[in-house]
């Protein structure tokens, strides 16, 4: 059982790493320079991240009634997690600037990619039906409170008073937000998708995530990935440890078992999102300390999804 664990885990974890690798290697060789990495990044900020959303939440399964309380719970497990790491920010993180982008990298997680595919190799068919649902409200939670984040810090720590309006603007012009908006309409107008626009949607989805990895791993400044202020190294943790296991706890006292209770671990415990490196940095951000979290994260949750889910399997509670 336990080395199965660790084959699961190794096997959703490292093509990342890999990705995140090549990128470093490219831009060693000088296939990946700023200028190419911040068009690329632009690329998938501004419509390969929308297409994946949009397809994905348009084409995704059927969630029944019986899903609700599991949506629910990882919603408000989100906006918990979210409000203590801004608490958290204020004391731990002495640069303004880089509190929002420590929040988005401790609470944002992977779900749209690594934790459905989680949920498929632990749970099958009855995963993705779990999780479809709980996918699609934290995913628009991620985003929402995402551009929130990042907009008061990097505005604010600029000495600008930030106010609804800007916020509300960045929540209503951010292309992740719109793409997923656009996806829960079509897929709840019931209309039929025409096989060519899924395909050529397929096709450009398909380079949403190992282009933003490349150019995460093509920004990846790995002497100052643990520097002085720890910032990567506080937001990771809370990303793979802290947000995991209050979620897994808090889910165990409100009832949730088997399938259910691993389907909340397995998608809390998922690397930051690649999408919050290509945020940052569409939002004149720190993009360096976000694509050290990504990283840092890729790596750390290999350990910590494999520990779980043997603790949790050895309880008998999944």
């Amino acid at each position: 059982m336990f080395w199965q664990t660790w084959s699961f885990a190794l096997g959703v974890t490292v093509p990342n790493l890999l990705i995140l690798l090549l990128g470093m290697v490219l831009r060693r060789t000088g296939l990946m320079d700023d200028s190419f990495n911040e068009k690329a990044s632009r690329l998938v900020f501004n419509i390969a991240l929308p297409c994946l959303l949009f397809f994905s939440v348009a084409q995704g399964h059927d969630s029944s009634g019986s899903n609700l309380p599991l949506a629910i719970y990882g919603g408000l497990g989100t906006v918990v997690s979210f409000l203590l790491l801004e608490l958290v920010a204020l004391k731990l993180v002495k640069d303004p600037r880089e509190r929002g982008i420590f929040v988005q990298g401790g609470f944002r997680a992977n779900t749209g990619i690594a934790g459905l595919a989680y949920a498929s190799l632990a749970f099958g068919s009855e995963g993705i039906a779990l999780g479809s649902m709980y996918l699609a409200i934290t995913v628009i939670l991620f985003n929402v409170l995402s551009v929130i984040t990042l907009t008061r810090s990097l505005k604010g720590g600029q000495g600008e008073r930030i106010g609804m309006k800007p916020i509300l603007r960045g929540i209503i012009t951010n292309p992740l937000i719109i793409g997923l908006v656009l996806g829960l309409a079509f897929k709840y107008s019931h209309l039929p998708m025409p096989a060519t626009l899924a395909s050529t949607g397929n096709f450009i989805s398909g380079m949403a995530l190992p282009l933003a990895m490349l150019c995460a791993g093509a920004s990846l400044d790995v002497k100052a990935m643990f520097r002085s202020s720890n910032v990567a190294a506080w937001a990771s943790a809370s990303r793979v440890i802290f947000v995991p296991a209050l979620m897994t706890f808090g889910a165990g006292l409100f009832g949730f078992r088997d399938a259910a209770l691993g389907v909340i671990f397995l998608f809390s415990c998922t690397p930051t999102a690649a999408g919050s490196y290509v945020m940052t940095r569409a939002m004149g951000g720190n993009a360096t300390l976000a694509a050290n979290i990504i990283a840092v994260t890729t790596l750390g949750s290999f350990f910590t999804t494999a520990l779980g889910l043997y603790l949790l399997r050895t309880l008998g509670v999944i």
